[in-house]
């Protein structure tokens, strides 16, 4: 999908825009923008990362606790960059920190308001650092599966341990003295999941296109062996994100051919070999 548009779309989430009207009612405004003037702060670190890489940004959505930038590079960009934009976010905590100690040796705010502003910046930053996604700490998570695991699986078994994290929540909230806000969040961070689940086979495909367009420049190859039975779809789920792939084809009597993956991916998206063995269409 090519991004038309100059800026992102900007997007309130409905839950949100009922907290707003809630803290109006509960004398508790103050609290809510400082937590969304650090969300916005943490945003823009996000976003203009994103903007120097030239990525497409399809919208900013706000939350009750936070914000999510939408890309269309996810999984589709070097592994470097989408570290980059990812602790881009996590650092502009530490520009917060530091406006914090500057307003604090200048006593222009009262005592609890500046130790307000001090515990959400910490609250959030921490909360944004957990392994679930689609936060910052889930992004590092599947950064760290992929030098390990082939990029679907990676990105499978990240979805996979979101999912079960709300789950343990939910039953957390009954041990607990129940809280609403922690409610709602546990509710967002689990549709974002199962929403992202559904997606899965789009976000497969836009990685893989990536690669059939030629988009991708990696200098590091990494060898796959398969059977001449195995379905080119199957080698697919073996590739690695920021490696080239060279396929040996075992060939019956222990002979081989080789393959670069563009050979694949031309034979699955040009030919239409979809349900081919790789051994049918050599």
């Amino acid at each position: 999908m090519t991004q038309n548009k100059q800026y992102p779309t900007i997007y309130v989430h409905p839950l949100l825009l009922l907290l707003i009207g809630i803290s109006f009612v509960t004398g508790t405004f103050i609290s809510l923008f400082i937590i969304l003037s650090i969300v916005i702060i943490h945003e823009l670190g996000h976003v203009m990362m994103a903007l120097f890489f030239k990525w497409r940004i399809r919208r900013i959505m706000f939350w009750i606790f936070g914000g999510v930038m939408e890309t269309e590079e996810h999984g589709t960009r070097p592994l470097h960059e989408e570290l980059l934009v990812t602790l881009a976010g996590p650092v502009q905590h530490v520009f917060i920190y530091i406006l914090y100690f500057i307003l604090d040796r200048l006593t222009l705010f009262p005592e609890s308001l500046l130790a307000m502003f001090f515990f959400y910046n910490t609250v959030i930053l921490i909360f944004n650092l957990l392994p679930i996604w689609p936060l910052d700490g889930g992004k590092l998570l599947l950064y760290g599966l992929a030098l390990l695991f082939p990029f679907r699986k990676a990105y499978h078994l990240v979805l996979v341990w979101s999912v079960c994290v709300c789950l343990i929540g939910f039953l957390a909230l009954f041990m607990i003295p129940f809280h609403l806000t922690l409610f709602f969040v546990i509710c967002f961070l689990l549709l974002e999941n199962i929403s992202e689940w559904r997606r899965r086979y789009y976000v497969f495909m836009r990685f893989l296109l990536n690669r059939y367009q030629g988009k991708t420049n990696y200098k590091k190859t990494k060898s796959l062996v398969v059977h001449n039975r195995v379905r080119l779809i199957d080698i697919f789920y073996l590739f690695h994100r920021d490696r080239k792939h060279i396929v040996y084809v075992v060939l019956p009597g222990n002979n081989k051919k080789i393959l670069n993956e563009s050979d694949c991916l031309t034979y699955y998206f040009r030919d239409k070999y979809v349900y081919h063995s790789i051994g049918e269409v050599i």
